[in-house]
C-alpha cells in the first residue's frame, strides 16, 4: 500500500491537471463563441447570394455553367476527385479528428484516384505518417478561419476543376449542428445539381425580365465562385466550432474523472493515515504496557 506522502503527491498532481483542463474548457468556449459570431455576421450575405442564383434560374431558364451537372446526365462521369479534408491542428478533442480521418479513408478506399487537399496539422501528420500522398497542404492554422483563407482554398480547387485535372470536388468536415451534437459530413462541393437552386412553389414569380452583362453564364460563374468561397468558409467555421465543442466535452469528461480519482484517493489517504495513527497508538500502548510489566517484575 502507498504511503501517505505518495498519495498526497498524487492528489496534488491531479489538482494541477484539473487547473489545465478547466482552463482549456474556458478557452475553447470563448473561441467557439467568437467563431459563431463571425459566421452569423457573414451568413446573411451568402443567403442573399443563393437567392440571387435562384432568381437567375427563374428568369433565364436553361443556363449552361461548368459548375452544374448537365440536365441530360444524372451524375458527373467518373474521374479524378479532389477532396478537401478539414482537421484540427492538435488532439485532445475526443473523436473529432478520427471521424474525419475515417471518412477520408473510406473515400480513398472507394475511389483511389483522389487528390487530397488538407487543412489542419493533425491531418497532415496522419497522411504523411501513412505515406498517403497529399496534393496540397494549406500551411496555416485551422484555429483562425477567415474569409481570405476560404477564397484562397476556393481558387486552388477551382483551378484544378477548371483545368480538367479533377471532375468533382468533395469536402469532408464536421458540421456543428447545435450546441450538443456534431456530425462528420461528406459533401459534393461541385458540380452542383440545379435542383439545389430550384424555386419553391411559394416563392414569388419574377415578372420583370432581367438583363445580364456580359452574359448570364458569366454572371452566374462569377456568383458561383463567391458562393463556393462562402461554403468553404462556413465549413471551416463549422469544423472549428465542432473542434472546440469536442474539446470542451473531452475536458469536461477529464474533469469529472479527476473528481472521481480525487474522491477515491481521499478515502485511500484517510485510511492509510488512520492506519498509521492506529499503528502508532498501538505501539505506544504496547511500549507503555511493557514498561509497567518491567517495573512490576523489578519490584
Amino acid at each position: 500500500m502507498a504511503n501517505p506522502k505518495e498519495i498526497k503527491d498524487r492528489i496534488n498532481g491531479i489538482r494541477e491537471t484539473q487547473k489545465i483542463t478547466k482552463a482549456m474548457y474556458l478557452i475553447s468556449s470563448a473561441k467557439m463563441s467568437k467563431a459563431k459570431s463571425d459566421l452569423d455576421k457573414t451568413r446573411p450575405y451568402f443567403n442573399a447570394l443563393q437567392a440571387e442564383i435562384k432568381r437567375i434560374f427563374r428568369t433565364a431558364g436553361n443556363v449552361e455553367s461548368p459548375y452544374f451537372y448537365h440536365d441530360d446526365l444524372p451524375d458527373h462521369p467518373n474521374g479524378t476527385f479532389a477532396c478537401l479534408v478539414i482537421t484540427a491542428d492538435k488532439g485532445l478533442a475526443g473523436a473529432y479528428n478520427q471521424n474525419v480521418i475515417k471518412e477520408t479513408n473510406k473515400v480513398l478506399l472507394e475511389h483511389p484516384d483522389t487528390k487530397l487537399f488538407v487543412v489542419g496539422e493533425y491531418g497532415r501528420h496522419y497522411f504523411s505518417s501513412k505515406h498517403i500522398p497529399i496534393e496540397r497542404s494549406f500551411l496555416y492554422t485551422a484555429q483562425n478561419p477567415t474569409m481570405y483563407r476560404a477564397r484562397e482554398i476556393c481558387d486552388v480547387l477551382l483551378a484544378e476543376f477548371g483545368s480538367g485535372a479533377v471532375s468533382k470536388i468533395i469536402i469532408i468536415y464536421t458540421d456543428y449542428k447545435n450546441g450538443f451534437e456534431t456530425e462528420c459530413r461528406y459533401e459534393r462541393l461541385i458540380p452542383f445539381h440545379k435542383d439545389q437552386f430550384r424555386s419553391h412553389e411559394n416563392e414569388r414569380a419574377v415578372s420583370i425580365p432581367f438583363e445580364f452583362t456580359p452574359s448570364v453564364s458569366a454572371v452566374l460563374n462569377n456568383m458561383m465562385r463567391s458562393y463556393i468561397s462562402g461554403y468553404i468558409y462556413s465549413a471551416l467555421i463549422d469544423s472549428f466550432c465542432s473542434e472546440q465543442q469536442a474539446r470542451m466535452a473531452a475536458m469536461d469528461g477529464a474533469d469529472r474523472n479527476a473528481e472521481r480519482l480525487l474522491s477515491e484517493l481521499s478515502v485511500q489517504y484517510n485510511r492509510v493515515r488512520q492506519s498509521a495513527i492506529t499503528m502508532s497508538i498501538t505501539e505506544v500502548s504496547a511500549g507503555a504496557k511493557a514498561q509497567r510489566k518491567n517495573r512490576e517484575d523489578r519490584r
